[in-house]
């Protein structure tokens, strides 16, 4: 059997990343632009393989993973939505979603830090590594849109 608090700290990064996921699917149902839609779908499909290799980890050291979120979820949703608005604008979505992924990598951070063995420590890392690329997906997609915003009303003025 393996260090009980190593599964529960695994088990917390596992609910954050179904969460993730959710909270995409939220993020998907609201935008329109073919191009922000592909990253969005990217970064979701990231977080379903991290998933996936987490649960399956869980199992190996003996673990049963989480995986229903119950109350978490409506709350999460709720949450998202009262932020969001009715009608927000991609950048805001974009926003939205890097400080959702902000933070994951601070639980994984979190997790990271805890009682961990080398091999727990290595899974949380390259889930960690995962995070850290998505957010900066996300940063250069609202670097893009927030730029093509402005060219275009550069041009508008100029008109």
């Amino acid at each position: 059997m393996h260090n009980g608090e190593a599964i529960k700290s695994l088990n917390q990064l596992l609910q954050g990343e179904y969460m993730a996921v959710e909270s995409f699917n939220n993020f998907l149902s609201r935008l329109d632009e073919e191009n922000v839609r592909q990253v969005f779908k990217e970064v979701q499909k990231q977080h379903r393989e991290n998933i996936s290799r987490l649960a399956s980890y869980i199992q190996d050291i003996g673990g049963k993973p989480e995986e229903n979120l119950g109350l978490k979820r409506k709350m999460g949703e709720i949450k998202i939505n009262m932020d969001l608005g009715s009608h927000p604008d991609t950048a805001k979505i974009i926003e939205k979603a890097i400080e959702g992924e902000t933070q994951g990598v601070n639980m994984a951070e979190k997790v990271l830090r805890g009682n961990l063995d080398d091999r727990s420590r290595d899974v949380v890392g390259e889930i960690l590594n995962n995070d850290r690329k998505s957010i900066e997906k996300l940063k250069s997609l609202l670097k893009s849109i927030t730029d093509n915003r402005d060219i275009s009303y550069s041009i508008l003025i100029v008109q």
